[in-house]
């Protein structure tokens, strides 16, 4: 094994530390290379991580993010299934500390199917394995390129994941606690904005399914469902047949109005009872918010999640 260290313009005592460590992990016949730099400002979590992997000699990579701890059996396990899964991002079950923060998301990430770790990558909540549980053949991270060095603000493991996906990549989870994912305020991810998650996840979904589809149901016609059909495509904002519902003021309403639409007369999508619609769907309905009536709803449909409807909620 081999720790690689890049420090990106810190301005605390990591450096020290990191060194003050070297020796025990040697002794160990673990190799350890740093670098980094101290410029005013940092580059970035996708130019450090790509230091870091360039200076690095391995045939695997895993990937550990400085605010988390990872189990002793981390390595182990996750190269085990790269050996399998070659061609994959590895991911793995999560702890996260402090307890209870973020209990939604934490849940989706531990709770999903295999078969969802690929149908449910149009969802909010980013990658289906979270970055912090990366591992990876080297060569399958060579193939795909780089993180994006956008620097501060780019979403740089959303846009490798896209990147994994269109690629023809798989992604696969040890269902093992490996990781401690700690939540704390000073988190890269949240200097991404809102808005520029929901537009790579419009384009990704755009791409991958809509442009298969000649006809489709947004499920939600309300806020989501609404802003959803206003951020597609012309050509997809045709395809939309109708927004289907189960709030019957939506329902008695029995259009929206594309008021912005430079179209004469302006675009009117009929609102319906989801059991009066027709698939494909498009579900723009948090996931885990409606006490199970959501997943009841699909379920009492007989739809296969992946062909009959994505999660974009």
């Amino acid at each position: 094994m081999e720790l690689s260290v890049f420090c990106d313009a810190n301005k605390d005592e990591s450096d020290s530390i990191i060194e003050m460590w070297i020796p025990n992990l040697e002794s160990r016949g673990i190799a350890v290379v740093t670098s980094g730099h101290m410029s005013p400002q940092p580059k970035g979590v996708g130019y450090a991580k790509n230091r870091a992997v360039a200076q690095s000699r391995g045939k695997f990579l895993c990937f550990m993010d400085a605010d988390d701890v990872m189990m002793p059996q981390r390595v182990r396990r996750q190269y085990q299934a790269a050996l399998k899964f070659p061609a994959s991002i590895i991911g793995c079950l999560v702890k996260r500390e402090p307890e209870g923060s973020t209990e939604r998301y934490t849940r989706w990430i531990n709770q999903m199917t295999q078969e969802q770790l690929l149908t449910q990558i149009y969802t909010s909540h980013g990658p289906t394995v979270i970055m912090p549980t990366w591992f990876c053949a080297r060569s399958w991270f060579d193939f795909i390129g780089n993180f994006n060095e956008g620097g501060k603000g780019v979403p740089e493991d959303l846009l490798f994941f896209y990147g994994n996906i269109l690629q023809g990549g798989g992604v696969h989870r040890v269902d093992e606690c490996l990781l401690m994912y700690r939540y704390h305020q000073q988190a890269a991810t949240h200097a991404v904005h809102e808005d520029t998650i929901w537009n790579h996840r419009v384009a990704f979904l755009q791409e991958q399914v809509l442009t298969k589809w000649t006809a489709f149901t947004i499920w939600n016609a309300g806020k989501q469902g609404r802003k959803l059909y206003r951020s597609l495509s012309p050509a997809n904002q045709k395809k939309v047949t109708a927004f289907c519902d189960v709030d019957e003021n939506k329902i008695k309403k029995g259009y929206y109005t594309y008021e912005e639409s430079e179209e004469r007369p302006k675009p009117r999508i009929p609102i319906r009872h989801f059991k009066d619609s027709s698939p494909p769907y498009i579900v723009c309905v948090k996931l885990d918010m409606t006490g199970g009536v959501l997943e009841e709803n699909l379920h009492s449909l007989n739809l296969e999640e992946g062909r009959d409807y994505f999660h974009f909620s």
